[in-house]
């Protein structure tokens, strides 16, 4: 039977067998990634996306034999480092995903990979620090420590030693934090509103406020409440709440991540019991809720309520636009709108439905550029893959700056924020939940 090129069929995602003997198999995982290098090498068509595909392909070409079987098997990590699971490959550009028969899950398998080197070697101080966002955050929005935090991360003398010291390079941007958070903020905002059924949604949402939503942009989650309450729909925020445990997926740190989902799963699911649907401010927070913590417990029926509550904001409001429970009256104009469609949100599988919201307000058109700003989380901010999430950034930057828009957004603030600081025509980065907020004049 002739092997079939390409798959017609919609991508079916396999559940992550983490807790079985051959997961962690290191032999097993080195046959895996030769199989699959070799299908990549014989591909190339994801080599635009990241370095992880470039990596492979000069590994691969400046071997003896050219093919995958001459590149030493120790530089197969080399590969996994460039990784920062966004998902693009499979989702967007790979023929080889399952259902068909070679069963290439690209970023699954780098996930593999990096747990079982963190099991076996751990990972630099540094890391464990960038990916420790929630502790990071009640540290730095402790009163008088806040202030001096935020002062050094503006010292160009700190930040040089910053750099030397702990690989955070000294130009990239690096959040603010808030003493005032947004779970401080929100607590006064909640309003009585009946929940009015809709489309598949309650009306009654609880808003998971996430690390960088609570201590570094507490007032986009302040826009949340303000805009679906104007919509008619009762918002609380979720009583307690950890970090989501993407940034340590990213790490392959998945003992950190099973303690995280055991003390958020429960809260969450709670929550959907009582009738509430979930969201979050950003989209990587939703996609680990409805895709990764899913596929590592398929069989947690908790882990699915969660799953089957949580929307995407936007979803949520064109969900309820469609049967006319969305106002359309905009005092305000937004002209023109760059749009970066993060990475976590494209893998979603929702369509555009930010810029769908946001072309309702008259006299604005929202332009969506489908390329990766290439931050990645912690990816932008490494003294070591800096220079290359910047040329990994530079084909959007360049189109926003070809457009010289009114405002530049993403779903995804740190993305914005990336961009912006490239850019020569845009100053800020305005989160859309923001620019829906002004153009309703709230």
């Amino acid at each position: 039977m002739a092997v079939r090129e390409g798959s017609l069929e919609a991508p079916t995602r396999h559940p992550i067998e983490w807790k079985s003997d051959q997961f962690w198999d290191k032999q097993d995982l080195e046959q895996e990634l030769e199989r699959v290098y070799d299908i990549c090498h014989g591909c190339r068509r994801c080599v635009s996306l990241c370095d992880s595909f470039p990596t492979l392909f000069d590994l691969v070409d400046e071997s003896d034999t050219m093919e995958v079987d001459g590149v030493d098997k120790a530089d197969y990590i080399k590969v996994v480092d460039q990784c920062y699971m966004c998902d693009l490959c499979y989702m967007t550009k790979c023929p080889y995903v399952p259902p068909h028969e070679w069963n290439v899950d690209f970023p699954h398998l780098m996930l593999r990979a990096k747990a079982q080197r963190f099991k076996e070697e751990g990972v630099p101080f540094r890391d464990k620090v960038l990916t420790n966002t929630d502790g990071v955050g009640k540290l730095a929005t402790i009163p008088l420590v806040d202030i001096t935090v935020n002062a050094l991360n503006k010292s160009t003398g700190f930040r040089k030693v910053l750099e030397s010291t702990l690989g955070v390079h000294q130009e990239a941007p690096v959040p603010e934090y808030h003493r005032n958070t947004l779970r401080k903020r929100a607590a006064g905002m909640v309003k009585p509103i009946e929940p009015v059924p809709m489309n598949g949604t309650t009306g009654k949402l609880a808003l998971y406020a996430t690390c960088y939503g609570n201590y570094n942009t507490p007032g986009i989650g302040e826009d949340f409440m303000k805009v679906f309450q104007h919509n008619g729909v009762m918002i609380d925020i979720v009583p307690r709440e950890a970090c989501c445990g993407m940034p340590k997926f990213d790490l392959g740190d998945l003992e950190a991540v099973d303690t995280l989902k055991q003390q958020n799963i429960p809260v969450l699911a709670r929550l959907a019991d009582e009738g509430y649907d979930l969201t979050a401010p950003i989209p990587s927070c939703v996609l680990m809720y409805k895709q990764e913590l899913p596929l590592l417990y398929p069989d947690d029926p908790e882990v699915q309520k969660v799953k089957e509550a949580f929307f995407d904001p936007f979803e949520y409001l064109w969900l309820r636009h469609k049967e006319g429970g969305l106002k359309t009256e905009f005092p305000n104009t937004l002209g023109d709108v760059a749009w970066q469609v993060s990475c976590h949100l494209r893998v979603q599988n929702i369509g555009l439905k930010t810029r769908d919201v946001l072309n309702l307000v008259p006299d604005t058109e929202v332009h969506a550029q489908e390329r990766c700003s290439g931050h990645d989380g912690t990816y932008a901010v490494k003294k070591e893959t800096r220079a290359k999430s910047i040329k990994i950034g530079r084909p959007i930057v360049r189109k926003v700056d070809q457009l010289e828009p009114k405002y530049l957004a993403s779903d995804c603030p740190m993305a914005a924020v990336h961009i912006a600081n490239l850019s020569e025509k845009v100053d800020e980065a305005t989160h859309p939940m923001t620019l829906l907020r002004m153009a309703y004049g709230l």
